[in-house]
């Protein structure tokens, strides 16, 4: 009950103070400048499967500390406090050595995927992975068969610990991340690294294409029979490759984003520890159309994912289709409702109806 009057009153907060929405709050402490800002994002989710729960919940609850130290340093902290619990999301001091050599060192997104590395407070889908509450059945990362679902699970994608350097020079970008691969706020796990690459080409002023690459390192149990020392473990890598496209910017007419990728499920092995290859792509279309009066804006989107988590294998993979609707108050605040329709190649179509609201500050 709770969270519903917490879904209602942050309802109510973004309908009644729009004009607050881009408001930003800056400080001066010791030595440095801090700009504060943050987010929340209340969500509804329904789900068709019968025994599933229909539930409000707080989905983001994040402030923002922005640190300038000089034209040199600067850094951002980032905690979540949804559902009540705490958890860092970015965390990272960055050296500006020019816009062509920059250097981060914390937690941050790893540099790979287009749809992870766009902010929540951008895409016009709810949730990435397009998750359907009772449907489980994806090889290798459980949940549905979706362009998100295997590359967040298979920690090719998301956040992770290390360091990060970026950079662009005329319409050339890039972005390489070495990590731990074990995920947010999680220790290592081996002496290995996971390691990310993405480069990235303007065509024009709203054409970019992209191309990534990821190693993702991890450990699996294996027994040695050449000892008496039974189960051990080993340590392997996992590798995924990909390119994607941008036409268009956010809240500016057309937008599109579409990606494909390639790579090795190593959720998904079989007795003689070989991955299976997985092969995802998702396309997202909307188009923004500005108003006048209470509304800023309002946006349709419709997103078509398919993903396929072992290709070896027949009626295994899965689709997404999501129609969907955005009411922008200003700015990011806004409401938006998304309508997931998942198809697996075998079983029952399922639904989740999704309806969240976005207050940005």
């Amino acid at each position: 009950m709770n969270n519903r009057w917490g879904f209602l009153t942050l309802a109510l907060t973004v309908l009644a103070v729009p004009t607050a929405a881009e408001a930003q709050f800056e400080i001066s402490s010791r030595a440095s400048s801090i700009q504060i800002g943050g987010r929340a994002h209340a969500q509804y989710a329904a789900s068709s499967v019968s025994d599933a729960e229909n539930d409000f919940f707080l989905r983001r609850v994040r402030l923002i500390a922005d640190i300038t130290l000089n034209d040199f340093v600067s850094a951002r902290i980032q905690p979540d406090f949804a559902r009540g619990k705490i958890a860092l999301q970015d965390v990272y001091v960055r050296l500006g050595f020019s816009s062509k050599f920059r250097v981060s060192a914390g937690q941050f997104k790893r540099a790979f995927d287009i749809f992870e590395l766009s902010s929540s407070t951008d895409l016009s889908i709810i949730e990435r992975d397009a998750r359907v509450e009772g449907v489980s059945g994806c090889a290798g990362v459980s949940g549905i068969c979706s362009y998100s679902r295997l590359t967040e699970k298979l920690r090719y994608a998301e956040r992770d610990q290390g360091i990060k350097i970026d950079g662009s020079s005329g319409r050339v970008s890039y972005q390489f991340t070495l990590t731990n691969g074990t995920g947010i706020n999680v220790s290592d796990e081996n002496d290995a690294k996971s390691y990310s690459g993405r480069l990235s080409l303007a065509a024009s002023e709203k054409v970019t294409f992209s191309a990534q690459l990821g190693v993702h390192d991890y450990v699996f149990p294996f027994r040695d029979m050449r000892t008496e020392r039974g189960v051990d473990t080993k340590t392997a890598r996992g590798v995924a490759w990909g390119a994607d496209l941008e036409i268009g910017t956010w809240r500016d007419g057309a937008h599109i984003q579409a990606s494909v990728i390639r790579g090795d499920n190593w959720k998904s092995l079989d007795s003689s520890h070989n991955e299976a290859t997985f092969l995802t792509t998702q396309i997202v279309a909307s188009y923004y159309s500005e108003k006048s009066g209470r509304l800023a804006g309002i946006e349709p989107l419709l997103r078509l994912s398919f993903g396929d988590p072992d290709t070896a294998l027949g009626k295994n993979a899965g689709t997404v289709v999501t129609p969907g609707l955005m009411f922008y108050l200003q700015g990011k605040s806004k409401i938006g409702a998304n309508l997931d329709v998942y198809s697996p190649q075998s079983g029952d179509t399922e639904m989740s109806f999704k309806v969240q609201t976005y207050l940005y500050f």
